[in-house]
């Protein structure tokens, strides 16, 4: 199975995520939605929010778009503690 093949993450999804060196499911939840997030941005892409949801739906076998909004809030907090507090995803 590919990533294309997993819920919510279609064929560029599945690009951006290869190009920053995630090729399967196992390294996609290792990374974490956040971090995975972060490492499509150092490879050079600039992915919107909805590649975010869409890594955390997939992760919680759910439709990105029936993500409860607190644990939204919760990705945006660690996304931010991770872009402003200086830290580097693995």
């Amino acid at each position: 199975m590919t990533l294309a093949d997993l819920p919510n993450l279609g064929e560029r999804s599945a690009q951006m995520l290869e190009a920053a060196g995630i090729t399967t499911r196992s390294q996609l939840e290792e990374a974490g939605p956040v971090r995975a997030f972060l490492a499509v941005k150092q490879a050079g892409t600039k992915p919107s929010m909805n590649l975010l949801w869409a890594i955390a739906g997939c992760l919680r076998d759910t439709h990105w778009t029936r993500l409860p909004p607190h644990y939204k809030e919760q990705l945006r907090a660690e996304l931010h503690e991770l872009t402003s507090g200086g830290q580097r995803p693995p």
